[in-house]
């Protein structure tokens, strides 16, 4: 049992690291146009996401696929640019014919990028364990429970501008994306020199 909460932990300190912001900024604009009526979205979108994270750890983890760090640090900000850009070109617009699995498919993806960013870490800590996979589920749902957690914190908060302060909804999604593009920016910007 302790191996498992030391896998479970490290999956929560992945996400709420504040050091390693970028996890919580796509979070931020995955989810900054949806409300508690839609949570079973939220909670799809937050689980494929996982899922993308864990499969691109699964085939680093044993050496199915290997990418450049390089490019993969320079992809994770264009992830969240790119989520925080539609959600500014959808902000405060009726979206009834929105085609979900693009949606779907476009979140695993972003996990797979994601996840290929912290592959080189986890095998540095997962080196001495007999067998990977088991980490790997549990460091999964480490994951998975603290986005959970940074989800709910978004919701609860963007709930409290829109209806106690009053803040429409499509002001929220400009303003929580503008200000996740003002924080990306340079770190795309110096992740692209490093290229």
């Amino acid at each position: 049992m302790s191996q498992f909460w030391l896998y479970f932990r490290l999956g929560l300190d992945h996400v709420l690291d504040w050091q390693a912001y970028d996890h919580v900024l796509f979070l931020i604009v995955l989810v900054a146009s949806y409300g508690f009526s839609t949570w079973k979205r939220v909670l799809w979108l937050v689980t494929l996401f996982t899922l993308g994270h864990t499969l691109a750890l699964f085939l680093s983890v044993y050496e199915i696929v290997r990418v450049d760090s390089d490019y993969v640090e320079f992809l994770i900000p264009v992830t969240i640019l790119a989520t925080a850009i539609f959600d500014i070109a959808t902000a405060g617009k009726k979206v009834r014919n929105t085609n979900y699995n693009v949606l779907y498919f476009t979140t695993i993806f972003f996990g797979l990028i994601h996840g290929l960013g912290f592959s080189s870490y986890f095998k540095m800590i997962a080196a001495g364990a007999e067998s990977k996979f088991l980490p790997l589920i549990e460091f999964a749902l480490g994951i998975e429970a603290a986005q959970v957690i940074v989800v709910l914190a978004v919701m609860i908060i963007g709930f409290l501008f829109q209806n106690v302060l009053n803040v429409s909804k499509r002001d929220w999604i400009l303003v929580t994306a503008s200000i996740v593009i003002g924080i990306i920016l340079p770190i795309l910007h110096k992740s692209f020199l490093a290229l």
